[in-house]
């Protein structure tokens, strides 16, 4: 997500550096009206016919189990929260750590500028019976997590997808946490809290945060370490919910107030996509190479560095790459086109006026100036822009996955035809570089 020197970093720095100053107030107050009177902010509601839903599950309790925020079609109920877009102040630190930056300073500025947006969708609400809906596993960026892509993931909903947003665990989110077991030492102490949602009195929560590079490492055999694991947590992810479509009890160490048991008989398990962000478009490319149940994938302005070469002939289903206009470069459009197939559809558009920050949902969350300056909006409206990148994706979806619905409307845009869209890539690549 934010491979390139992410906003937030430039973000909370100059504001760290504004905090300094004798003006610090007056400087901070002008920030923050900035950002609250460009536009109405806010996370865009899904399009769809149907209201989305959305809870989280955690298998067992290890590092080694799925973590991941399901969104779901489900049916309007009174008295229904919404939640927050960042679940605890833990993810605010995550994100500091992440940036190398003070924790507590940090934590002050995320928490205004952010701390009151909530996901447009119903905290654990039940599910709509709608005969049996196709599967997307959606896997973040680098440095993101699982609350960050809401809106693309709420309007798949909302078209009645049920979704798996997985929040990795190989040190590549920001911040992210499973339970371990208490310590002889900190079973004796009486001042170690019990787990929020648990019934554990044995287990403490353990937070795992972005892992830097070391000085001297390579980063491709990092990267690429990371990247197999991530495939690996998004089938493992799509393991699980073929469980549960089956009608295995099964125990969410989370302990929501949603029904798991409601979910049998929900997923069409011969639909099965994936798509991903970033880092998260690269293990869509790993992931289709590595399970075949996944019978397309859309890769959202997608980094090709940590992919080894030897598996992109090795991947046989349709791909759509959505770019953004201002993030691609050669060598990796190069490695895109490595994927080209003359028997297997393979498909890439760039939406124009954007940047690698118009596809997580940072991009609504603050105000125009602010935005732009900080490379979080590019020059199109970014509801514009995540709309088409919407539209393009169900179109595709539809065509591979086989859908009997309407997003076949939207088949143009899937070559480029639109006057926001560039058919291809706006890089020029040297045909000896593919």
């Amino acid at each position: 997500m934010f491979s390139n020197g992410g906003f937030v970093q430039l973000l909370v720095k100059k504001v760290y550096e504004w905090k300094r100053t004798e003006q610090r107030r007056y400087t901070l107050g002008f920030f923050a009206m900035g950002n609250a009177c460009s536009n109405n902010l806010g996370i865009p509601p899904a399009k769809g016919p149907n209201a989305v839903g959305c809870t989280d599950f955690m298998m067992d309790h290890t590092a080694q189990g799925t973590f991941f925020r399901l969104y779901y079609p489900c049916r309007e109920t009174e008295k229904v929260e919404k939640p927050d877009w960042i679940p605890c102040r833990e993810y605010f630190n995550g994100l500091a750590d992440f940036m190398k930056i003070n924790r507590a300073l940090s934590e002050r500025i995320f928490n205004y500028l952010f701390g009151s947006f909530k996901i447009p969708a119903y905290l654990d609400a039940p599910i709509k019976s709608n005969g049996k809906c196709p599967v997307v596993i959606f896997s973040h960026g680098l440095g993101a997590f699982r609350t960050l892509y809401s809106a693309i993931c709420s309007e798949l909903a909302s078209q009645g997808f049920i979704v798996a947003s997985v929040e990795h665990r190989d040190m590549s989110a920001s911040a992210t946490y499973y339970f371990r077991e208490k310590t002889e030492e900190e079973k004796a102490s009486k001042s170690l809290p019990k787990p929020a949602g648990s019934e554990a009195d044995n287990l403490v929560k353990e937070w795992m945060y972005y892992r830097a590079l070391q000085h001297g490492e390579s980063e491709f055999t990092l990267r690429n370490t990371q990247v197999k694991q991530r495939a690996d947590e998004c089938i493992l992810a799509l393991d699980k919910l073929i469980e549960i479509n089956s009608g295995t009890p099964v125990q969410n160490f989370l302990q929501t107030q949603f029904d798991w048991s409601t979910l049998q008989d929900s997923m069409d398990l011969c639909r099965i996509a994936v798509i991903g962000h970033s880092f998260g478009g690269g293990t869509v490319i790993e992931a289709l190479c590595k399970e075949v149940k996944f019978k397309c994938g859309v890769a959202l302005d997608a980094w090709m560095f940590p992919l080894h070469d030897e598996i992109f002939p090795r991947v046989k289903q349709p791909i759509l790459f959505i770019n953004s206009e201002k993030f691609q470069w050669a060598g990796n459009i190069s490695r895109m086109r490595k994927l080209d197939s003359a028997v297997i559809p393979r498909k890439m558009i760039t939406i124009r006026g954007t940047v690698h920050q118009s596809f997580p949902d940072f991009t609504f969350l603050t105000g125009n100036w602010i935005g732009k300056l900080m490379k979080l909006k590019g020059e199109i409206d970014p509801e514009l822009a995540i709309d088409l990148s919407n539209k393009a994706t169900l179109a595709f979806l539809q065509q591979h996955l086989r859908l009997e619905k309407n997003f076949n409307q939207w088949d143009p845009l899937i070559d480029g035809k639109d006057e926001n869209l560039i058919p291809g890539t706006n890089i020029t690549v040297l045909q000896s570089a593919i």
